[in-house]
């Protein structure tokens, strides 16, 4: 009886996610030190909190053993700079690769609980030159680049990479190109 239960529970479960992919996957060690630094936003999900930006970056910066403080920059349509500032825990200690980040804003400080937000690494390139990261359920993405601008062909191998992961890469929105933005400091060896 209880195997039948945990296959109908499986059976209904599994279509749910996408094809060839699990939803814990994430890739399997980051080196914290070696991601952190700016990450120039190169591609992502249409999503509210980033409404009328066009192009953006991110500053991620060691606070602690597990802990990341986060600088996320845009500038939007209009030419005006916007900016949130937060703060990642590693959850997954093994790997680096989970992190849970809260940003500091009122309703943060209102209702912490369901604030949280996933931002699990999928996929980070030996020279930590390209990430793609989201959240596990593949309803966020965003593909992240040491310099601001990328070239169409490393681009397209980012997109499959990141259908192949189960993101529906056609919502996918690509950065207006970085004009006049400083060059990224070079990732740690």
């Amino acid at each position: 009886m209880k195997a039948t239960v945990l296959f109908l529970a499986l059976a209904a479960v599994l279509p749910m996610l996408p094809p060839g992919v699990l939803a814990d996957e994430a890739t399997p060690s980051v080196s914290l030190e070696r991601y952190m630094g700016r990450w120039y936003e190169t591609a992502r999900f249409p999503m509210w909190f980033q409404r009328g930006c066009s192009q953006s970056w991110a500053t991620y910066t060691l606070a602690g053993p597990d802990t990341v403080t986060v600088l996320n920059e845009c500038v939007t349509d209009e030419g005006k700079k916007k900016s949130a500032r937060g703060t990642a825990k590693v959850v997954d200690k093994a790997s680096g690769s989970k992190l849970e980040v809260v940003f500091d804003n009122w309703v943060s400080r209102l209702l912490p609980f369901l604030t949280r937000g996933k931002y699990w690494i999928f996929h980070i390139d030996p020279d930590y030159q390209h990430a793609i990261v989201g959240h596990p359920n593949r309803k966020y993405l965003w593909i992240l680049s040491r310099s601001p601008d990328v070239d169409d062909e490393t681009y397209g191998r980012l997109v499959d990479l990141a259908r192949e992961l189960g993101f529906d890469t056609a919502r996918l929105l690509r950065s207006r190109p970085m004009d006049g933005q400083p060059a990224s400091p070079a990732a740690p060896r």
